[in-house]
């Protein structure tokens, strides 16, 4: 009668993990330490992500309201370097053009804008002057904070519109105040909320063309004529703006679409989170290198334990399990942690920033899928060492 050949024992998936458990464990301090490599890693990375994400959703929300179709004709420079002048029927002109639903101007104005007349004339208060339309913010999708915008009464009498940053320099608060233009005072009746397609308005006091003509010297030629059109038609109006602006004279004419100065930040939004993930990729490595190397010094302090579990017949695959395993679990464990932490600040970020917390699940599951792989590589070697020991050599080391 022949006996059959014994066959090495199989842990059970369970017993894997808790035999993977036991040395991280034992050394609690040396684990955090180890793990916080990894999850410092992990939640640069989380972060990084969702926050670029939040920023982007937050600014295409804001374009999608603001509109992409606003496009503006600014006078330049003629062939000679001077400055041009806008015909005083471009708006007319504009609104000519088929798909054209929406047409307004502003006009500069040489105006010395100050506080008061105990001011210097020599001190400006760094704020611009111009004469403006009254269907403005309707064509900008812009609104007041305080106070009224103009209308057909108040275009013609000597009172203004600050932009928000124009009445912070200006210290003004609310409509009823008074501020100069050149010498004569005007009244404030009311406050923008910030423009965001058209940012130099901020800083601008506004006032209606008639009153302009009248109070100001203004010649009555627009500056800049601002154009809105249905989003399948922008391109065929931008091809034929200037040319329409100015007939003979179209290269004097600058054509811009301001929605492409957000939509250009966006896109540098995103170059910086390259920059950063590659950051958070480095964070992870050094994470992986702390934990190799608590693996190789895990290996060198059990020796005895690996040289009895072999005496008692642990194959080499078996020793090289249980420490693969111990280095995914200590990984998982950083990993999660990272996750979690990455999770958070992007939410609290966020949530003060006023943005729709967006967290790509995919950055998430990257995240703990990376830090996997970087356990099975930190912990190949040091297995591969362990089951490599002799029992002998190793149950007689010290």
């Amino acid at each position: 009668m022949t006996g059959s050949a014994l066959q090495p024992a199989r842990l059970a998936g369970a017993d894997i993990l808790r035999i993977g458990a036991v040395g991280l464990r034992a050394r609690r301090a040396r684990v955090v330490l180890s793990a916080l490599g990894i999850a410092i890693g992990i939640a640069t990375m989380v972060a990084v992500v969702g926050l670029s994400t939040s920023s982007r959703a937050d600014l295409m929300g804001r374009l999608d309201r603001l509109g992409t179709n606003l496009l503006t004709a600014e006078a330049g420079k003629d062939a000679l370097g001077q400055d041009v002048k806008l015909p005083k029927n471009a708006e007319p002109m504009v609104e000519r053009i088929g798909p054209v639903q929406q047409a307004t101007a502003i006009g500069q104005l040489d105006t010395r804008i100050r506080r008061s007349d105990v001011v210097p004339e020599d001190q400006p208060a760094g704020v611009t002057a111009q004469a403006a339309r009254t269907d403005l913010l309707t064509t900008l999708n812009a609104s007041t904070a305080k106070g009224r915008w103009l209308d057909r009464a108040s275009e013609r009498l000597p009172v203004t519109v600050l932009g928000a940053v124009a009445a912070e320099r200006l210290g003004i608060t609310g409509p009823g105040e008074k501020i100069m233009m050149n010498n004569r005072y005007v009244v404030v009746i009311g406050i923008l909320r910030p423009v965001e397609l058209v940012p130099n308005l901020d800083r601008v006091a506004l006032i209606g063309f008639p009153a302009a003509e009248r109070y100001l010297g203004f010649d009555g030629h627009p500056t800049t004529v601002f154009e809105r059109s249905p989003d399948a038609s922008v391109e065929d109006v931008r091809a034929v703006l200037a040319r329409t602006v100015m007939p003979g004279s179209e290269g004097s004419v600058k054509v811009s679409r301001p929605s492409d100065a957000l939509a250009a930040k966006a896109a540098a939004d995103q170059g910086l989170t390259s920059l950063m993930l590659g950051l958070g990729a480095v964070a992870l490595l050094v994470g992986g290198v702390g934990v190799a190397n608590t693996m190789v010094i895990s290996v060198l302090e059990r020796r005895q334990e690996i040289g009895l579990r072999r005496a008692l017949g642990a194959t080499k695959g078996a020793i090289r399990l249980q420490f693969v395993t111990e280095s995914l679990l200590l990984s998982a464990l950083g990993g999660a942690a990272g996750a979690a932490l990455g999770a958070a600040a992007t939410s609290t970020f966020a949530m003060a920033q006023g943005w729709e917390v967006v967290i790509p699940l995919w950055s998430l599951g990257g995240g703990l899928a990376a830090t996997l792989l970087i356990g099975i590589l930190a912990g190949l070697y040091p297995a591969i060492r362990a089951s490599g020991l002799h029992p002998t050599v190793a149950l007689h080391a010290t």
